[in-house]
């Protein structure tokens, strides 16, 4: 059930497990291990009590450098989780931001949202810490958590690769993108995500075309998904050359991950 996944935090929009789901040739990946969530700016103690629960062994920051700075993730005293980042700016903006940029209507902003998933694929501080990301899934062997700003978009792809290299089928891997829109606090994320958006670009850009930049769609995903099968055949091509994933390591995720 898609309610069971989501951890009903109060200051960590979209946080949820993205394992459960079958995989090709039978089995299924496992639940609580992988976690997939927003940033961790506004968490409450009682959200890094829950954390702490999970027993987090890696946190993979998809974030640029500039976000880190400007939002620094809330830690508790136990914390001990490793976090990992390649450095640099992973995309200028947040890609709802990013998008935004001028007054627009929404299909302008679905518009933007669709160019600015097809380039996500080759952004440099980006791969880089999907290397590490990917890395770590086939060197440990316990929970890990994935994030980005609002946990949709860099997240959204970084998840969709992953589960595609596990051997989720694409109906599996979009429905589980498609979560973002009723996962959580969803009215309240948007609300904040509106302020961002109308602080930095003017309160002229109308209700629907924010909604359109705070949530996600399936042609968004289905862009960058585009992109790496024109250059690559399919995501496992991409992932071997672009983000250096050796048979031999998406064994190991195989081993690790499925059940």
């Amino acid at each position: 059930m898609a309610a069971d996944r989501v951890l009903p935090l109060s200051g960590v929009h979209n946080f949820r497990d993205y394992g459960g789901y079958g995989v090709e040739g039978g089995g299924q990946l496992r639940s609580g291990v992988l976690w997939r969530s927003a940033q961790h700016e506004a968490a409450t103690d009682d959200d890094l009590a829950a954390l702490d629960a999970l027993g987090l062994e890696t946190v993979v920051d998809l974030r640029g450098d500039d976000e880190r700075e400007l939002h620094p993730c809330r830690r508790s005293d136990r914390f001990a989780a490793r976090v990992l980042f390649a450095g640099g700016i992973t995309a200028g903006l947040a890609p709802h931001l990013q998008a935004a940029g001028g007054a627009i209507d929404v299909e302008t902003a679905r518009a933007r949202m669709i160019d600015t998933y097809a380039a996500m694929p080759y952004r440099p501080a980006l791969v880089a810490t999907l290397r590490l990301y990917l890395s770590a899934l086939a060197e440990y062997d316990a929970p890990s958590l994935v994030h980005c700003v609002a946990g949709k978009d860099r997240t959204g792809f970084a998840v969709a690769i992953v589960h595609r290299l596990l051997g989720v089928h694409e109906d599996d891997l979009m429905h589980d993108y498609l979560l973002t829109n009723t996962a959580g606090k969803i009215e309240e994320r948007i609300a904040q995500g509106a302020a961002h958006i109308r602080q930095r670009y003017g309160g002229e850009i109308k209700d629907d075309a924010v909604r359109a930049l705070m949530s996600v769609n399936p042609a968004y995903l289905d862009a960058a998904l585009a992109t790496v099968r024109r250059d690559h055949g399919d995501i496992a091509g991409y992932a071997e050359a672009v983000l250096n994933v050796t048979p031999e390591m998406r064994e190991a995720m195989v081993d690790k991950l499925v059940v």
